[in-house]
């Protein structure tokens, strides 16, 4: 439940902050909810910040371009902290991979609609 909180902090500055995902972390802090209480998942999936950035997605799996690119950005960021960082070959060959993977599952799994088609971004 700790967890599905610090999440949903951090999606709703992902609200507030254009280079923090929003999408990512609700899904997170959906994630801990469903695992905590009944109470909190129902709560939760009846916010405004759920219907708004995260229920399209649910039910659709489906993102706008700008959601992409910006959830990208960040991974992107994340990751090459640890790739600069690490002498190892094949920490960075991992990671690489990492990095490889996301951009086919982002591209060719989940849709990629436009804007008007979600509720918001």
């Amino acid at each position: 439940m700790i967890f599905g909180f610090v999440f949903l902090g951090l999606g709703i500055l992902g609200i507030i902050l254009p280079l923090l995902p929003t999408t990512p972390f609700l899904l997170l802090a959906s994630g801990c909810f469903v695992r905590g209480s009944e109470k909190f998942e129902a709560w939760f999936k009846g916010t405004k910040i759920y219907k708004d950035h995260l229920e399209e997605f649910v039910r659709n799996r489906a993102m706008t371009l700008r959601q992409k690119i910006i959830i990208n950005l960040f991974a992107d960021s994340m990751i090459a902290i640890p790739f600069i960082l690490s002498d190892s070959t094949i920490v960075r060959i991992v990671l690489l991979l990492i990095v490889i993977y996301k951009y086919y599952y982002f591209i060719y799994r989940i849709k990629t609609v436009k804007g008007a088609k979600l509720s918001s971004e």
